[in-house]
């Protein structure tokens, strides 16, 4: 039986405990982590490590690093001091157990983001690369991946009016069956077939609302999402489709994305209705092609079902698929991640994307006794992957990290060179507004002149967000739609 261990984390500062918790819980991803805020302890930061070693970094070695540097407002220079203490605990970590992480000290979700900002400054992809390498002891394998996928980034969003266009989602939250892992907003369908025309037309409603505000605007994309769309009757998806045909002008539209999804959802009907439509990429995901494993976490299709759903998609012509595929689901190895791969050759999609279970799911799936070896496991099947997709042709466009992600890996999009998906990059990259619809929704509104908040801190970027309940999204729908008017186009 696996010994139970406990780490202390105790910080003077509140902004001291994200940073310092997910670089903890990454070079020890099975401990438990307690943590504490006490503004009258001395030193800043203590953290207590399994076997009985500390980490300790007092005020005057803060004061030290920070000397003779110049700050233009407090907040700049709390960054300054998160960063440093960021800096010294991964340092000591590294020493301590002798290893290193592939993203360094950065935690959070859009490591991108570093590399995007140095090349609008006019630096070259190896000039960034070497920055994150230098500055945040991200490895060079991963400096290289974050700024090759930025600069494709910034030339996909080069086509977007990101100041005067906009993005809309439209969320589905229900699927066939609930998968083991899932974090989404999601439901059985079976559960609500009763109320799925309520949904719809709460949606709808919201939809038209959303429409009206445009202004005259065009969307640049539109992604239909989940949930699993293909979970609505052939009827009510035409209406659905007929409502965001009829509130938005979609002539200039440059992508139009429906996630199938689960291959127990679609049908040939289904495809027909979707194909009458201006869609222009549409997913079946897999998530693995190993039987097994889809019984085990809810899945309740074949992957026999998978193959045929996407080879129906390709004869009824449908020309950018994507498939998605997760490293490290229970009880899979790295063979049955090269044997899931191989079946994905075949069909040869046109993106594939790879991510890599996280931390709180894998403990939900009972995996928390086998870290070493997943994280081991893990680092191999990424590694597949990317060597499949190159095999494919298919080059990374967009990569994020989620809170938790087990061992220190990314999720990455890997497509052909006009297959991108341009809606991702913008939900990570939020370089223009997305008007989001339906249960569970973020709205994310970029504002033309920035804000300031209380504190003196300017954000050029406001959300808001829907409920995730579908019957309070249904009987609340005029408050939903009455939280991002006061926004809009402000």
């Amino acid at each position: 039986m696996r010994e139970q261990t406990m780490i202390r984390i105790a910080s003077k500062k509140n902004k001291y405990t994200y940073n310092a918790y997910h670089i903890v819980k990454s070079f020890f991803p099975g401990e438990e982590i307690i943590q504490k805020v006490d503004e009258k302890q001395e030193p800043l930061m203590a953290v207590q490590l399994p076997g009985g070693s500390c980490f300790s970094l007092a005020a005057e070695e803060m004061e030290q690093a920070l000397k003779g540097r110049e700050f233009p407002a407090e907040e700049a220079r709390e960054q300054a001091e998160k960063k440093e203490v960021t800096r010294r605990l991964y340092l000591y970590l590294c020493e301590e157990t002798g290893r290193e992480l592939a993203w360094g000290t950065l935690t959070g979700v859009r490591p991108t983001k570093i590399p995007m900002e140095q090349l609008e400054l006019g630096a070259s992809e190896e000039e960034a690369a070497a920055l994150m390498h230098q500055n945040y002891y991200v490895s060079r394998e991963k400096a290289k991946l974050a700024s090759e996928v930025a600069a494709r980034e910034k030339a996909l969003l080069s086509r977007l009016d990101c100041e005067n266009g906009f993005s809309l989602y439209v969320g589905i939250p229900f699927c066939p069956s609930v998968c083991s892992y899932c974090s989404f907003s999601s439901s059985p369908i079976g559960q609500w077939r009763d109320r799925t025309d309520d949904y719809l037309e709460a949606l709808i409603k919201e939809i038209r609302y959303l429409g009206s505000r445009t202004e005259g605007r065009r969307p640049d994309t539109v992604y239909i999402g989940g949930g699993t769309p293909t979970t609505l009757e052939a009827g009510q998806l035409r209406r659905l489709f007929d409502a965001v045909e009829e509130c938005f002008d979609l002539t200039n539209l440059l992508e139009f994305t429906v996630e199938a999804g689960r291959p127990d959802s679609i049908t040939e009907e289904k495809l027909d209705v979707i194909r009458s439509y201006p869609v222009t990429r549409i997913s079946v995901n897999p998530q693995t092609m190993q039987q097994k494993t889809l019984d085990l976490v809810g899945r309740r299709h074949t992957a026999a079902q998978t193959a045929e759903a996407f080879r129906l998609a390709r004869r009824m012509g449908f020309d950018n698929i994507n498939m998605d595929l997760i490293a490290g689901l229970p009880g899979e190895t790295v063979e049955d991640m090269k044997d899931t791969l191989a079946q994905i050759e075949a069909l040869h999609p046109d993106s594939l994307t790879v991510h890599a279970l996280a931390i709180k799911r894998a403990a939900r799936l009972g995996q928390e006794g086998r870290t070493a070896d997943l994280h081991a496991e893990i680092t191999r099947m990424v590694e597949e992957a990317y060597a499949c997709a190159r095999r494919m042709g298919l080059a990374p466009y967009y990569l994020y990290r989620q809170k938790n992600i087990a061992g220190n890996f990314e999720n990455v999009g890997y497509a052909e060179l006009d297959k991108a998906g341009i809606y991702n990059i913008l939900i990570m990259e939020e370089k223009q507004t997305i008007l989001a619809a339906g249960a569970g929704a973020s709205t994310k509104i970029l504002l033309k002149d920035p804000i300031r908040k209380e504190g003196g801190k300017e954000i050029n970027l406001v959300r808001a967000e829907n409920v995730k309940s579908i019957s309070e999204y249904i009987s609340r729908i005029d408050e939903m739609i009455e939280r991002k008017g006061e926004w809009l186009w402000r």
